[in-house]
């Protein structure tokens, strides 16, 4: 895999955006010297993980955006052949023990989506995967509603996790931002407390963004 660098500026980012649109994954696979997986069922996350390579993010899976010095995530959108987001948009893991954020201005999701790159690939599975192309990006921060919106979504869900409730949590909570398990198989317990202080063992969850939210990025960014 070649070791792009990370930007160093805003512009430079998104002039390393303009120079990868309209390319194919194959065509970026070969610039890493990486082969493209024959499906993604078992590779799932790798475009994104791919582009991320491309363009130097280099914040891995630490609690930041994935350009930290710029203060800038990118979120890559799968579309489907009409031209809408294909599925949710995970975000980051929920904490579900120990020392946690309460307030929203100071929180991991906060801070993920205040500044996102967002970039669409085409994920119509008649297209094979090598084949499908990378869209132009958009550099945008979240509007006063779409903030209002999310600290309500967010409050609601970490409400329910302090108070010992997680396991009432489902996905139809929240109207931008649900939460959902996240993990390899049922074994992958996490340590929470349920509502009388006993610690408990979980599923892990993540935040992940509905398609109602990406699709309003799209409406309002993009011709689709």
């Amino acid at each position: 895999m070649r070791n792009v660098s990370a930007p160093k500026t805003q512009e430079e980012l998104l002039q390393r955006i303009h120079n990868i649109a309209g390319y194919t994954l194959t065509e970026l696979s070969e610039q890493q010297n990486l082969t493209v997986p024959a499906n993604l069922q078992h590779a799932k996350g790798w475009a994104g993980q791919l582009i991320e390579n491309c363009l130097g993010a280099s914040a891995g899976s630490r609690a930041e955006p994935d350009f930290p010095e710029l203060g800038i995530e990118l979120k890559t959108i799968p579309l489907t052949a009409a031209g809408q987001p294909k599925e949710t948009t995970y975000v980051c893991t929920v904490p579900l023990s120990g020392e946690m954020t309460l307030e929203w201005e100071n929180s991991w999701v906060r801070r993920k989506l205040n500044h996102v790159l967002w970039l669409p690939i085409e994920a119509d599975p008649n297209i094979p995967i090598g084949e499908r192309h990378i869209g132009n990006g958009l550099l945008c921060h979240l509007t006063e509603q779409q903030d209002q919106i999310l600290k309500q979504d967010w409050e609601e869900h970490m409400e329910l996790i302090v108070t010992g409730r997680v396991d009432e949590i489902s996905a139809h909570h929240g109207t931008y931002l649900q939460v959902r398990p996240k993990a390899v198989n049922s074994h992958a317990l996490r340590e929470t407390t349920n509502e009388q202080g006993e610690i408990v063992k979980t599923l892990p969850r993540g935040f992940y963004l509905r398609t109602t939210f990406t699709s309003e990025v799209l409406s309002q960014h993009f011709v689709v």
